[in-house]
Formats: structure tokens, C-alpha cells, sequence
């Protein structure tokens, strides 16, 4: 018997992407799913996020339908300085639900060896080569498992990055 929730995550694609825009409309895709099934977990994890297309509107859309209390996004990177300067809506939208978005920042120990991944509890992709941004996504529960211990593992040597405001004296 499959679960409504299963059965929703199989419209998802699966399987090899190859460039930037499949890339991108795999995340459209991801999010647009989240906010259908109410995922109440997601993890980005990416070394600066700037390929990813968080600066559209429908991607923002997607984040306002998915955001309700209960929910957490945490984001991992080494920096988050193309964020500020490519995705003016997402940092918009991220300071009005600064409180179901955690933002970590790993060191430059890290940077060599940190994904270039989506995970939900459902469904997952991962960008294997960042260079061609090649890579693949599934619904298969050990690949999803082993892609969050990969990934909680950097968020557990990692601090707070990116601040939703930034205080001034």
C-alpha cells in the first residue's frame, strides 16, 4: 500500500539530470512538490548557491505556498555571498521567515567536500559535477539516508551563517 505522500513524491523526477537548466527545474520541480505534499523538512546544501535559481518568482511562490508553522529549511554553504547578491527575492522572502530558516556556514575545510544537494524526506537530488552540473535525484530511502548523514555531518561542524537582519549600532 503505497502512502499519499509516496505516491505524490513518484511525480517528482528520478534519475540522471545533465546542465544548468535541468538543474534548475529540478529545484522548481522539488519545490513546487514540497509545497503540494508539505514537506516539513528540507536541507539545501551547496558551497555558495549561486547556480540555483532561489531569485524567481515562482521558486519564492513555491517557499510562501510550502511555509507553514511546523516547517524548517536549514541551508549549508560555505558562504552565502552569491545569495545576497543574485537572489534578492529569497533573501526577502528568507527575513520574513527567518524562523523556519536556519542558515549554516561551514569552514574552508569543508568547502572541498560539501554537496551540492536537495533532500526532503521524500525525494532527494544531488549534483555529483559541479562543473558540468551533472548529477541525479531519487526517491530510494537508503540513498536518501546516506545523503543526510553526508550532509548532517557538515552541518554538525558548521556555525550560523547568514543572518536574516543585520543589526547596526
Amino acid at each position: 500500500m503505497h502512502s499519499p505522500q509516496a505516491d505524490a513524491a513518484s511525480t517528482l523526477p528520478e534519475g540522471p539530470f545533465s546542465g544548468r537548466t535541468e538543474f534548475a527545474a529540478r529545484i522548481r520541480q522539488a519545490l513546487a512538490g514540497a509545497a503540494r505534499q508539505g514537506w516539513r523538512e528540507i536541507i539545501w546544501c551547496d558551497p555558495d548557491f549561486a547556480d540555483w535559481p532561489l531569485g524567481e518568482r515562482a521558486v519564492v511562490q513555491s517557499l510562501q505556498d510550502w511555509s507553514r508553522g511546523g516547517r524548517k529549511l536549514t541551508l549549508i554553504a560555505t558562504h552565502y555571498d552569491a545569495v545576497l547578491r543574485r537572489h534578492a527575492r529569497f533573501v526577502t522572502w528568507r527575513r520574513t521567515w527567518s524562523h523556519l530558516v536556519e542558515c549554516r556556514k561551514c569552514g574552508a575545510a569543508s568547502a572541498g567536500s560539501l554537496p551540492s544537494a536537495f533532500w526532503s524526506p521524500e525525494w532527494i537530488f544531488e549534483r555529483l559535477d559541479m562543473r558540468l552540473c551533472t548529477g541525479s535525484s531519487s526517491t530510494d530511502a537508503v540513498r536518501r539516508q546516506a545523503l543526510k548523514e553526508c550532509i548532517q555531518a557538515h552541518v554538525s561542524g558548521s556555525s550560523a551563517g547568514f543572518p536574516a537582519t543585520v543589526l547596526g549600532l
